[in-house]
């Protein structure tokens, strides 16, 4: 296999040496620099952050994404490092050009189709007779589609095999759908799986399956979840913005996130390497994605009993559950599906590129703006609509800083991730090299991956100190269109909530692992967020844009029918860029660690709500919970009235930086690699993947759901209140970090 070819010792030497040369540049003075401000103590300047909001284009936006988007990008492909020299060239400009700019390499582990055997799904009867084939490719129907740098269909990190056998309805794949059919007498051993996407991780769906004795998985995009019901082709792209019935979502079906053979591990060619045989993570059954239009010829084909009301979607027929054919239309009751995958695993030199703007007074604090560059095939949304933005906006910044008007108070570092479609594996590349670095002197990580879903409204996600900032920078920009609606009062509009502290506020969301954002905030205990424009939930029930991960991921697409006019992606970009300012510029960092408290008190309310009795029953008590809490609510309100008289005085530049130090840190506070040892990467107690349905903190719901039903004294109990004594800890830990740095 072509995974245990060795590319070259030189290449991983070389990244290590160049992002620490790029790194340690920022603590150097430069004689040349253009002028610093005039002394340490100086705040924002609103004129600077309005000059730069004023000078972001759209039209410069459209250009970019015209551009990025023109051929096919998939990770380490050609056109992915040519991507890559295009970025050094915009980073490297005289006149718009940052401070330096670097690209890095990793050696990683990524997955391929076979161009020789392509992947197959067809239906045959007992003698091997062909009765249906599903289609290998899309349809091209804008003469985009056909290319041959358009990557086929495929189940990224799939197992090569060829399983046939019955085919079953799976509704969505999650274990609850397989224990569904099973108590419908339905036998899956050896069957074929046909699952629809959500509800369930891609790699979740073929575990669940091998569980239950699945032999291969077939997934395919209901128009029910993304297109509203709409089905055919003169409904879909390129008549508007549906997915059409050939569409194919492509993606990784690796379970964790990072290159696949050096968990923890930076992937350069002298790092130790997991087997790629028993590594863990990858599927264990052979798995391929396929059409609707596909999909729709072997549901609609089903025998057996009728699938419940909400398995049922919109491909015009009765949804059975199998298993096997009802006999008509060529297809007999013994037919079975025949599934070939041939995909292989390769190791390929993946690219991160950095550009850096060297701050004046802390070059040694670091705000963090990414962006991944790789997609599954055009992609125009996803993600090169993101980094049309990161390239208007480090464009505006680079031309202030040539001029020698502007340079900023911290270190600003831009990012453009690679092969973050088969895992977020560049970015987490980055956080594993420069673990310490990055965990003493990261101030924040701002990401913008689609910055464009559509042109709705502002959708946010991020840690509760973030909030603030994110809220004074909506507030500041003009929503699209005529009127003078701010972005954050149109975002309210849409997604709002009730909160204690402020009254109605927009929702922010949390974050999960689903971008860039994943390993700084899981793994390093980063202060991190995620920033895009999306659509009116009212108007569409779509689970994502509907052409996501597919080749009608166009420029066309978004020009047409996402954001005509690119004044949402204008939007983004001034919101972001806000951002970014005001976290590289003011005087004290603008997170409010208060708004940790009402997240913190929620989730003790839902502890002590619908955990309290259980626990009780078990002489676990909440109580040093709810003391923890209140310590933290304590420290951060002084906190907070320490940093409000500070900034009514003129205080003295190691003030200031102590209680920064203290505002970026706490985030790390929450992080205990102990607490949720069956995860990788995920060490923070209140971001990771929850199982127990109670909406507290992960460890203990976890914990207790999985105790529940077990007898007193039992092993699942100790876990449960060894994972309350972990949050306790981490809470303490907090509330010390927010008190005044000379009391121990």
């Amino acid at each position: 296999m072509r995974w245990a070819q060795v590319l070259g010792v030189g290449v991983g030497a070389a990244s290590l040496l160049g992002l620490g040369i790029l790194l340690g540049h920022f603590a150097i003075p430069k004689g040349a620099d253009p002028p610093a401000p005039s002394t340490s103590g100086q705040d924002l300047d609103l004129e600077v952050l309005e000059t730069v909001m004023q000078q972001l284009e759209a039209g410069r936006i459209r250009d970019n994404l015209r551009e990025l988007a023109r051929e096919p990008h998939l990770a380490t492909s050609p056109r992915d490092e040519a991507l890559v020299q295009l970025l050094l060239q915009r980073w490297r400009d005289p006149e718009s050009g940052l401070d330096a700019a670097e690209a890095s390499q990793h050696e990683v582990l990524l997955s391929f189709p076979s161009p020789e055997r392509p992947n197959r799904v067809a239906v045959v009867n007992p003698n091997g007779d062909t009765l249906f084939s599903c289609s290998q490719s899309e349809e091209n129907v804008t003469g985009e589609q056909g290319g041959p740098d358009v990557v086929p269909p495929y189940a990224a990190y799939a197992p090569p095999g060829t399983p046939q056998g019955l085919l079953v309805y799976a509704n969505r794949g999650t274990e609850e759908d397989f224990k569904l059919l099973q108590t419908q007498n339905i036998t899956l051993q050896g069957t074929i799986a046909l699952t629809r996407f959500g509800g369930a991780g891609r790699g979740a769906k073929a575990v669940n399956a091998a569980r239950y004795g699945v032999a291969g998985v077939l997934v395919y995009t209901d128009p029910a979840d993304v297109n509203d019901g709409q089905s055919s082709p003169n409904q879909t792209f390129p008549h508007s913005w549906r997915l059409p019935p050939s569409g194919v979502e492509r993606g990784s079906y690796f379970k964790y996130f990072g290159d696949p053979l050096t968990p923890y591990l930076p992937a350069s060619p002298s790092s130790f390497r997991l087997d790629p045989a028993s590594a863990p993570g990858f599927p264990p059954i052979p798995v391929q994605p396929i059409g609707f239009q596909d999909a729709k010829v072997l549901l609609c084909h089903l025998e057996g009993p009728s699938a419940p009301a909400a398995w049922q979607g919109a491909l015009g027929c009765d949804y059975k559950l199998g298993p096997g054919f009802r006999p008509g239309d060529n297809f007999t009751a013994n037919s079975q599906v025949n599934l070939s995958v041939h995909n292989s695993l390769e190791l390929r030199n993946s690219s991160n590129v950095l550009g850096i703007i060297r701050g004046a007074v802390e070059p040694d604090r670091y705000v963090l703006y990414g962006n991944h560059r790789d997609s599954w095939v055009h992609g125009a949304v996803d993600p090169s609509s993101g980094t049309a933005v990161l390239l208007e906006l480090s464009r505006v910044l680079g031309t202030l800083l040539k001029k020698g008007t502007w340079r900023p108070r911290r270190s600003i570092v831009f990012a453009s991730w690679g092969a973050e479609e088969f895992g977020l594996i560049g970015s987490t590349e980055f956080t594993e090299e420069l673990f310490s670095k990055l965990q003493e002197r990261a101030v924040a990580y701002i990401n913008v991956d689609i910055s464009v879903f559509a042109n709705a409204t502002l959708r946010a996600q991020g840690t509760p100190p973030v909030q603030g900032v994110i809220f004074s920078a909506a507030k500041q920009v003009k929503v699209p269109g005529p009127g003078d609606l701010s972005v954050y009062d149109n975002w309210i509009r849409y997604f709002n909530r009730s909160s204690p502290a402020y009254g109605l506020v927009p929702s922010l969301g949390s974050l999960g692992a689903g971008s860039d954002y994943a390993p700084f905030i899981h793994f390093l205990g980063i202060s991190s967020m995620d920033i895009a424009y999306t659509y009116d939930r009212s108007k569409t029930s779509a689970r994502i844009y509907p052409t996501y991960h597919t080749a009608f991921d166009t420029f066309g697409y978004v020009d047409t029918f996402v954001d005509p006019g690119f004044s949402s992606h204008q939007a983004v970009a001034r919101t972001a860029g806000s951002v970014l300012l005001r976290l590289s510029d003011s005087l004290f960092l603008p997170l409010n660690v208060s708004d940790y408290s009402e997240t913190l008190r929620g989730f003790l309310q839902a502890a002590q709500r619908d955990l309290g009795t259980l626990l009780q029953q078990h002489n676990i008590s909440l109580e040093p919970l709810v003391t923890a809490v209140q310590k933290f609510e304590q420290a951060a309100a002084a906190l907070e009235q320490r940093i409000s008289a500070l900034q009514k005085g003129s205080p003295e530049p190691l003030q200031v930086r102590m209680l920064n130090d203290q505002l970026m840190l706490l985030e790390r506070t929450f992080l205990n690699p102990r607490a949720f040892p069956e995860e990788r990467y995920y060490s923070h107690v209140l971001w990771a993947p929850r199982t127990g349905s109670v909406a507290t903190f992960p460890g203990l719901a976890n914990a207790c759901s999985k105790a529940n039903g077990t007898g007193a004294g039992s092993e699942a109990w100790a876990q449960a209140q060894q994972q309350l004594s972990i949050v306790v800890a981490a809470l303490e830990g907090a509330a010390a970090t927010l008190r005044p740095v000379a009391d121990l």
